[in-house]
């Protein structure tokens, strides 16, 4: 009972934090920006589109969160999470590599994930009721690479459209030019 007990209360707090940063994201709540500021804030980090990514950083954040404190989908739900604590701290706390001091609050979470991932969901979660409880260093695994994969994907769709818009933009000013030219002569 104890180690269930303990599983229930790790995995309701983590997954609460979870859904209040996602849900700052999605709408704002708790003193957040919602996907306009939170938009702004990742473009600025090379995230691009940005109110694409906040929105899809606050549905893996509050989904996920609430599946973990659930115990329902607990590997995927761990992955949600991690990935986005995983970009958070390639992006915005160690853009210049890793710093000591820095970074500890989502280093934390990213832990308690994949370590839940790891231990399982136990007794009194969805996964149990269901008969579906996943766990063990495989599944803590696949929850971390899934994560890492995920970030990985997400910072290199950033960097390629703004390379895109970039393109595009060049494009678009050597037509204006040429049209300009054309209209001069």
């Amino acid at each position: 009972m104890g180690t269930d007990l303990g599983r229930l209360i790790l995995r309701v707090a983590v997954g609460s934090i979870f859904v209040e940063h996602g849900t700052q994201k999605l709408f704002g709540w708790f003193g957040g920006h919602g996907p306009g500021g939170t938009g702004e804030f990742f473009e600025s980090l090379g995230l691009r589109p940005g109110r694409r990514n906040a929105i899809a950083a606050g549905i893996a954040e509050s989904g996920g969160g609430a599946l973990l404190a659930l115990g329902l989908a607990t590997p995927a739900a761990a992955a949600a999470v991690a990935s986005v604590m995983v970009t958070a701290l390639r992006t915005a706390i160690w853009p210049d590599g890793i710093k000591v001091g820095t970074g500890g609050y989502e280093l934390l979470l990213l832990a308690n994930a994949v370590a839940i991932a790891n231990i399982g969901p136990g007794e009194w979660s969805l996964d149990a009721a269901l008969g579906r409880e996943r766990r063990g260093a495989g599944w803590a695994a696949a929850t971390f690479g899934t994560a890492l994969a995920g970030s990985a994907l997400a910072i290199a769709a950033g960097r390629r459209y703004s390379e895109a818009r970039v393109e595009d933009g060049s494009a678009s000013e050597q037509r204006a030019q040429t049209g300009a030219k054309a209209a001069t002569a």
